[in-house]
């Protein structure tokens, strides 16, 4: 009940156990208890918050009232924003919850003159207003005949478009605040991009004290930015309430700086919590967890809160069946919300063949499963599923589209030969340390190591260096190559250090074989700075020695080492996305400091168990579908009707397109004919993305011209719902001679037994009385004869359910 009482303790009426006065909470807190104010128009924010007995805490910045003893010296604002004045020393007093807490503060330096610098103060400004966005200045052909770096990562050409171009007739010395910088920004002048900067703002007035001085670019030795902070770090805060956020910039000489008024920021869950362009959190309604983005030239911070349900959950006393659960009641235990109720065995079959195998278990095998008396039938029906071919076929196909099985690309023989080395590596349960080292490492004659034609498909060093990283670490590096991330620490020299593994390879002709050999340097060239950059992986200071050849051995032990802190993490968070229909880290591929895991502790756990499994991706399937968590219904409760994202209950996913397909193929019985490919083929067994088929496209088969998982499209759509309601070819397979709706009348003439087979076929359970008793009535009345068509509309009823279209 915590959260229901913060409005009565705003009224001085207390509800956390017994009443108490006011004088025994905790008293509130400002941050930072002093103020160092250096500089012409340096400022800093004051936040005020209260510890409430259980630990939340408030943040009471926009309520509290501040009084400056000397306003000759500074002045504050309602949100805590305290700007210098004149040198010298003074009090704030905050005046909150009827107590008052004093800020002693020292002025000095105010009057000197400021040195402008056209990367640390203009830049940033041009960032928070999004005028170099790609949607405005920023993108290539930029606007109006006026273009800016994406996010300012080229400062030096940034400074030549503004004073240099158009004759300079963006600049006014003379008169600043005419330029046309600043009439068009701020709605004086017209702009397609509409106001942006109000007239005698702080930014306003920032970029007209820069042009006054000249425009100077600045010193070229000036203190550069190294980092930046959010304060405070991360919070627990109840619905419908507000924390302002603080950004610290700290320089190369230790300066530290607030830049909160000239930083942009970014919420990754809006729908749990939005962030306004001054750095204040909104919570909303739902409860959950949330990470703000801060970005100030080309660093970046995150301010992580989690908001819990209000009022007291019973959280019931759950068995943990293995080390995941009790992280997952951990985290839902903080957002006081309490976990659905587990599957019966008819469901739990029925998920995990459809998750192990892509394939749905027959009728027999649904009644053996449901009959077996023993306690550990479940972890052995995973063990059977995870020995079948169809294991090997569906892991194959996932990460045949990450991976870039294409036959565009590579040719139908060079496209097979590689599948079939992905499809082996599954069947064999190559360790996944192993299958990486094989195919980064991967060179020869191209017919002998199939592994080889990964870099036939991505043929430029760049190219597979944003594979690689986006695969195998879940991070993307591809829009470095043009500037620094927008939310990450990447830059252009990352992104060419990491192409430079790729750079010695090429394909060479030994008399009639083609081999793919490494020759040369493992160097690549910044074609901004034109300097040369010797092989590194991500994030790791010292470069290779050695730049001669082909130096992708030490990259493949780099990637599988436990020094790497991301390759174990991602291959764990790709899985469990596969099972629970989203990752930890979600996207998949796009781990970041600004994107943070949903579940660390969770997070870290399975990539250990994954380490100290010897990279088996089968024990880490067999972890989580085992898990209580993984076996937890999709039927919500009160407390979580709304959790999408801590795993309270499962979701309801739409299988991938060619499991769709072989679904209906197999309950309808009748076999898909594939171009090209012998009968009996089924869809997950489709090597070649390339093949042509209406049900494939429609339903979102990727055409893997990327590696990005968002290439299939698992959304529904109209286009998918209107083809099962009227396709012919559907349409074909209910009808046909020697279809399931055809067997089963000629070898049953009881009417409700065909209905129960068809239940079990189709959704792996019986059919309730209710259902039985409706559909047998639908049955009788129809004419002499027509029984066949009954039961052909039943099967086209079953097949458009949800619960058939859905893995529930």
């Amino acid at each position: 009940m915590r959260f229901l009482v913060i409005a009565f303790i705003c009224a001085g009426s207390f509800l956390l156990g017994t009443a108490r006065a006011v004088d025994e909470l905790p008293l509130c807190a400002v941050s930072p208890p002093s103020l160092m104010l250096t500089g012409p128009g340096a400022r800093h924010y004051l936040l005020v918050d209260e510890k409430l007995a259980d630990g939340v805490v408030l943040d009471l910045t926009r309520t509290a009232k501040y009084l400056v003893a000397d306003p000759r010296l500074v002045e504050v604002n309602d949100s805590g924003l305290v700007r210098a004045k004149a040198d010298g020393s003074t009090t704030i007093k905050v005046e909150v919850r009827g107590k008052t807490i004093s800020v002693p503060v020292v002025v000095r330096e105010s009057q000197v003159a400021r040195s402008f610098h056209f990367e640390n103060d203009i830049l940033p400004l041009l960032g928070r207003f999004n005028c170099n966005s790609s949607g405005c200045h920023g993108k290539a052909e930029g606007q109006n005949g006026f273009k800016l770096s994406v996010f300012g990562f080229d400062a030096a050409a940034d400074f030549s478009a503004l004073v240099k171009e158009g004759r300079g007739r963006r600049l006014f010395p003379a008169v600043p605040e005419k330029s046309l910088l600043l009439t068009k920004a701020s709605g004086q002048a017209p702009h397609g991009g509409g106001l942006r900067i109000p007239a005698k703002s702080e930014a306003f007035e920032t970029i007209r004290g820069w042009i006054a001085a000249g425009a100077p670019f600045g010193d070229a030795s000036a203190p550069r930015i190294e980092s930046i902070r959010m304060e405070p770090g991360d919070r627990i805060m109840p619905m419908h309430a507000d924390q302002q956020l603080r950004v610290i910039a700290r320089y190369s000489d230790g300066r530290e700086t607030d830049v909160t008024t000239q930083a942009r920021y970014q919420s990754n869950n809006d729908p749990v919590a939005t962030v306004s362009a001054e750095g204040v959190v909104r919570t909303a309604d739902i409860p959950g967890e949330a990470a703000i983005m801060a970005a100030f030239l080309n660093e970046v911070a995150s301010f992580r809160l989690i908001v819990p349900r209000p009022g007291k959950a019973e959280f019931p006393k759950l068995a943990a069946n293995n080390f995941i659960d009790p992280l997952v009641e951990a985290k839902l235990r903080k957002l006081n919300v309490t976990p659905s109720g587990s599957i019966d065995e008819y469901t739990f079959i029925r998920r995990v063949y459809l998750d192990i195998i892509g394939t749905l278990p027959t009728p027999d095998e649904t009644r053996a499963f449901v009959k077996d008396p023993k306690a550990d039938k479940r972890a052995k029906l995973v063990d059977a599923l995870l020995e079948r071919p169809e294991y090997a076929a569906y892991w194959a196909l996932k990460w045949s589209d990450l991976l870039r099985v294409d036959r565009a690309a590579l040719g139908h023989q060079r496209a097979y030969a590689y599948y079939r080395w992905i499809l082996e590596s599954f069947a064999a349960n190559k360790p996944f340390d192993k299958f990486t080292r094989e195919l980064i490492t991967a060179e020869g004659p191209i017919e002998e190591t199939p592994a080889t034609n990964f870099f036939g498909v991505l043929k430029k060093p760049g190219e597979a260096a944003s594979a690689v990283s986006q695969v195998f670490l879940g991070i993307r590096i591809a829009c470095a190559e043009c500037h620094h991330h927008p939310y990450d620490r990447w830059g252009q020299d990352d992104y060419y250090r990491m192409s430079a593994f790729f750079t010695p390879l090429s394909t060479k002709k030994i008399g009639t074989i083609e081999a793919l050999v490494g020759t040369g340097s493992s160097s690549a060239r910044n074609p901004r700075t034109n300097q040369t950059l010797s092989a590194t992986p991500l994030g790791v200071k010292d470069s290779v020695d050695d730049t001669k050849g082909d130096q992708r051995k030490i990259l493949a032990e780099w990637l599988v080492s436990p020094k790497n802190a991301w390759f174990s993490k991602n291959i764990a968070n790709r899985y469990w996305a596969h099972f629970f229909g989203r990752g930890i880290i979600e996207p998949v591929d796009d781990t970041r400091a600004t994107n943070p895991p949903s579940n660390p502790e969770l997070l870290e756990a399975l990539a250990k168990h994954l380490d100290e499994g010897n990279f088996d991706p089968k024990k880490l399937i067999r972890a989580i579908v085992l898990s209580r968590t993984y076996q937890t219904t999709v039927q919500s409760n009160e407390t979580n009707i709304r959790d999408e994202q801590n795993y309270s209950r499962a979701l309801a996913r739409r299988p991938d397109a060619e499991v769709t397909l072989d679904m209906i193929s197999q309950v309808l019985g009748v076999p898909e004919k594939f171009e090209g490919f012998p009968e009996g083929t089924r869809a997950i067994g489709l090597w070649d993305s390339k093949v042509r088929h209406y049900f494939l496209k429609t339903f979102g088969r990727p055409q893997r011209i990327s590696s990005c998982e968002c290439e299939r499209n698992d959304e529904v759509n109209i286009a998918a719902v209107l083809h099962l309601l009227n396709s012919e070819s559907i349409t074909a397979k209910i009808s046909n001679e020697n279809g399931t709706v055809a067997r089963l009348l000629r070898e049953n003439a009881d009417d409700a037994k065909v209905i129960d087979e068809l239940f079990l076929l189709f959704l792996s359970r019986p059919p309730t009385d209710k259902e039985k008793e409706g559909l047998l009535a639908h049955v009788k009345k129809q004419d002499a004869g027509k029984r066949r068509v009954a039961f052909e509309d039943i099967a086209w009823a079953l097949l458009n359910t949800k619960e058939f279209m859905f893995n529930r």
